[in-house]
């Protein structure tokens, strides 16, 4: 999928769902990997990781804490001394009742967990970049943040936010050597309930295949998109 020879890549969420489809196509492409780990489910789902010097696991367990960030983003450049690619996978979904009946937690940690985690690990890494002359940095946002569907309104103004971001930072950017895009996908399935049903979402790995080439020499071009990942569902 890629040639990442060389290249360092954060992945944030590295535990979750979504990364058993990314972080093994960045390996097989060469990369190194920084990877957070909030708990012991990382080594669960990637069991050779553990002690492997050539990848960074970094005990990250509050990415919205700005102080928490730059410690992530410092380990890893004096581990490797650059950083290539940021996938900002962290996130959350809360939905299902009307603005009038949400509570204000719950439209404050959806901010947190879509948007704002997103801005402060790509501020604290964009900077190393900088210094490299190139960067790609590819975020995880969702269809409600193009239109809301109802009763999900602080999920999809996260999302929305986050959109906004991407297209503001590809601006800031893209004539400095780093691109930033975002993926958009639908519902995440296994390769059991994709064959039991070829209607029903996308996988992880199709999706990491997306997010690959846009860290790629091929994607070289796009910069700013928010590309719909939703498979034939929708």
């Amino acid at each position: 999928m890629g040639n990442f020879i060389g290249q360092v890549a954060i992945i944030t969420g590295a535990s979750g769902l979504l990364a058993s489809g990314i972080v093994p196509i960045f390996r097989a492409g060469g990369a190194s990997l920084v990877l957070t780990c909030g708990d012991d489910r990382l080594y669960q789902r990637f069991p050779d990781l553990a002690g492997d010097r050539a990848h960074l696991c970094y005990p990250a367990t509050d990415l919205s804490s700005a102080k928490t960030v730059d410690g992530l983003v410092a380990a890893a450049v004096e581990r490797f001394a650059r950083i290539d690619i940021l996938v900002n996978i962290v996130g959350g979904w809360d939905a299902g009742k009307p603005v009038h009946e949400m509570s204000v937690e719950t439209w404050e940690s959806m901010l947190r967990l879509n948007s704002t985690i997103t801005f402060l690990m790509s501020r604290a890494a964009i900077p190393t970049m900088l210094k490299g002359g190139s960067g790609k940095i590819i975020n995880i946002g969702a269809r409600p943040g193009l239109r809301s569907s109802g009763n999900d309104a602080a999920y999809a103004a996260s999302k929305a936010a986050l959109l906004r971001l991407t297209e503001s930072m590809s601006e800031e950017y893209k004539r400095r050597g780093i691109r930033v895009n975002a993926v958009l996908p639908s519902a995440l399935v296994s390769e059991e309930q994709l064959a039991a049903d070829p209607h029903s979402g996308v996988t992880p790995a199709q999706l990491g295949k997306v997010i690959a080439f846009l860290a790629s020499d091929a994607g070289g071009v796009i910069s700013g998109a928010a590309i719909p990942v939703y498979g034939t569902k929708f």
